[in-house]
């Protein structure tokens, strides 16, 4: 209960921080026009180890906004961001890269993805077999 408890304090407060100033502006304009022509793209992203989201210690956790700009915590927004475009937004067709081979030690690590992305809500979660398995399959994504 208490390794839940944190991430859920974790990913609420990071997602506050990043959300917050987008729905203060919906809310203090509901009728204007919108002050971008880009929509928003406003994530955070987490990574543990454990088996599951619910019995993972989270160890790491950065902010990730891709429109207009590559900025936030992420040690490497363009890349990400490169990434997440490559993929649509969609995070499950996340794919081991060809000819990196990787240990079979079991060593869970917990990713999570919380946020908006081009103006649509997405969440995704996933656990790799281990750090080599998340590297692999999610490149500059999840290297932080």
């Amino acid at each position: 209960m208490r390794t839940t408890a944190r991430w859920a304090a974790a990913l609420g407060l990071t997602a506050a921080a990043v959300c917050g100033p987008l729905t203060g502006a919906a809310v203090a304009a509901p009728g204007a026009a919108p002050s971008s022509l880009y929509a928003p793209s406003a994530l955070v992203l987490t990574t543990g180890h454990g088996n599951d989201v619910a019995t993972a210690t989270p160890e790491r956790a950065v902010t990730l906004s891709c429109a207009p700009t590559a900025t936030g915590t992420h040690p490497a927004p363009a890349e990400a961001c490169a990434e997440l475009r490559g993929l649509n937004g969609d995070l499950d067709a996340l794919k081991p890269a060809d000819g990196v081979m990787c240990t079979k030690v079991y060593d869970p690590v917990v990713v999570t993805l919380q946020g908006v992305w081009q103006g649509q809500r997405v969440s995704y979660e996933h656990t790799f077999g281990n750090t080599c398995m998340r590297d692999a399959a999610a490149g500059s994504l999840f290297a932080f």
